[in-house]
């Protein structure tokens, strides 16, 4: 593999179906002939391996039309994770939105076609950016790639979700303390270990509660390696990984974009290294102040609260991760390397709480 391709890839670069995450895929094309038009069977299968979460797997029929299936994993699951339920119904729902999503064509419920549910969609043609750095890319690129992200989540944030259909998709208001609660009873269930800074950003987070009333559409995991860019130009084509979107408080959204900026180290995990010092790259603070320009706000108070819970959020999902592959069902073989990783985004939160 190139450097390049090591920064960015193409959204059909693949690799073979994982041992755990093999099926028969005899049901599935006799449930893509009745369901999918203009489906024209057989079917070739590959699976991507960029995520940690929900399986995916890109699909080729005879007529040499991609598709895209995303599943729940196989074996035991935490509760309310891995809903490809809801990422189906808000990327359908943002169709019709300015919010660039993949077209959706089908749910599907019934466990015997694959083994979990799942869903298909159409395959998004473009770049994929693994490196928020953009090392391979010129400054003047790596510029309108930052305006592209940070307008798409402005977008995102502006959708009136009661007009798109979304009204039930999350409770109004409270967001940050249910995201609280949520990640705690998470981190509890998939512990491994005692984390001292796990437990303290726990009381923290609890007894620093910023008004928690806005609500929008909130992404989960919003950051430039979940969306594709055309092949091009900086415009963004989609969003992808709808997994944990919900209606929720907007700025933590942002501040989980952000995260880059505050975690530089390079690791296995998913927030890698950004030199902010290279031609192109936007400033914390000019990135922001560019949010605030596309969504109206004049200022952004409690910006280390909003930062401090992405970075807890964060450590509890990774920790997940770390659990299913303990179990030997994670998406990706890379799942047991992230052992460390929840401990040592712990203590940088913790560096934040106490203003390092």
């Amino acid at each position: 593999m190139s450097p390049t391709d090591r920064t960015f890839s193409r959204t059909d670069q693949v690799v073979p179906v994982l041992e755990q995450h093999r099926f028969d895929t005899t049901p599935l094309v006799a449930w893509m002939t009745v369901n999918i038009e203009g489906f024209n069977p057989p079917i070739e299968i590959a699976q991507f391996q960029g995520g940690m979460s929900n399986p995916t797997f890109l699909l080729t029929d005879a007529n040499n039309t991609r598709y895209v299936l995303r599943k729940k994993p196989p074996g035991e699951l935490l509760p309310s994770a891995h809903a490809v339920d809801r990422e189906h119904k808000i990327t359908t729902a943002l169709g019709d939105t300015p919010v660039p999503v993949v077209r959706t064509l089908a749910l599907c419920e019934d466990v015997s076609i694959v083994g979990t549910e799942f869903f298909l969609m159409d395959h998004a043609n473009g770049r994929v950016f693994h490196d928020p750095s953009l090392p391979d890319s010129t400054p003047e690129e790596r510029a309108a790639v930052y305006d592209s992200m940070i307008a798409t989540l402005a977008a995102l944030h502006q959708v009136d979700f009661e007009k798109a259909g979304l009204g039930d998709y999350g409770r109004v208001g409270g967001y940050m303390g249910r995201q609280v609660a949520r990640w705690s009873k998470q981190y509890e269930a998939s512990k491994t270990n005692n984390l001292v800074e796990m437990d303290k950003l726990m009381v923290w987070l609890s007894e620093n509660m910023p008004d928690d009333s806005e609500t929008t559409i909130v992404h989960g995991d919003f950051r430039l390696e979940n969306l594709v860019v055309f092949h091009n130009s900086p415009d963004v084509i989609a969003v992808l990984d709808w997994e944990l979107s919900t209606l929720g408080h907007p700025l933590s959204d942002l501040a989980y974009n952000c995260l880059p900026y505050h975690w530089p180290e390079e690791s296995s995990g998913d927030m890698r290294g950004l030199d902010t010092s290279t031609p192109g790259i936007p400033s914390e603070e000019d990135y922001v102040a560019a949010y605030c320009r596309h969504t109206g706000r004049n200022e952004i108070e409690n910006w280390t609260f909003y930062l401090v819970l992405s970075l807890f959020r964060l450590a509890a999902i990774i920790q997940g991760v770390y659990y299913r592959g303990l179990q030997g069902n994670a998406s990706s073989p890379e799942a047991l390397l992230r052992r460390d990783l929840t401990r040592q985004l712990s203590i940088r939160a913790w560096e934040l709480v106490e203003g390092r």
